[in-house]
């Protein structure tokens, strides 16, 4: 996709990627992986890295936050990213299901090891195609993750150097080039001025 951004999925979307998956081989698993996108930004090479360390407690219970790890992450982009209440509901499910080690990946392969990056993006690609999302890649959850954050950002009273560290972007200018405008808060605020 060189020179064109991946698509930003609507509320709906990501509601059919979700039903879709809960169908599927692997249905805890694919829930994980399509709210890891959507609910924490994070690239198909960092889902594919993460580990259950990175999302657990020192009990081993999973936390409220991701860990990641600058290993884990592009450029040694490391950064902590608290955990949505469904992404963190659908991890416990998983961690229950699977009973893993702390170095055991998160995201597996049908033959129980880590995926690799390139799978990762593959398996988003092929789920967006079966759902006939077109323009979408692994990327997007990622873009939609930025935009919402970018859209909600003063409701929580932060500002966009909150969501750059969440997205693990070393320049504004890189969060800024993944957030969506939208037509509708561009008239709402035309009104008011």
């Amino acid at each position: 996709m060189a020179g064109k951004q991946a698509k930003i999925l609507s509320e709906a979307q990501i509601r059919a990627a979700l039903a879709y998956v809960a169908s599927t081989r692997h249905a805890s698993r694919n829930r994980v992986m399509v709210l890891l996108s959507v609910k924490a930004g994070l690239r198909a090479k960092e889902i594919a890295s993460l580990t259950w360390s990175m999302v657990t407690e020192a009990d081993g219970n999973v936390g409220d936050a991701i860990q990641l790890q600058d290993k884990a992450a592009k450029r040694r982009s490391g950064r902590t990213i608290p955990l949505n209440p469904d992404l963190r509901a659908a991890l416990v499910a998983l961690h229950a299901e699977r009973r893993p080690a702390g170095d055991d990946a998160v995201i597996y392969s049908d033959r129980g090891r880590a995926m690799s990056a390139a799978s990762v993006a593959v398996w988003f690609f092929e789920l967006y195609k079966r759902l006939g999302f077109s323009g979408c890649s692994s990327h997007s959850g990622r873009r939609t993750f930025i935009t919402r954050a970018a859209r909600k950002i003063v409701e929580a009273g932060g500002s966009l150097r909150d969501v750059q560290e969440l997205a693990g972007h070393r320049s504004l200018a890189t969060t800024q080039r993944y957030i969506a405008g939208s037509t509708d808060a561009k008239r709402k605020l035309v009104t008011l001025i």
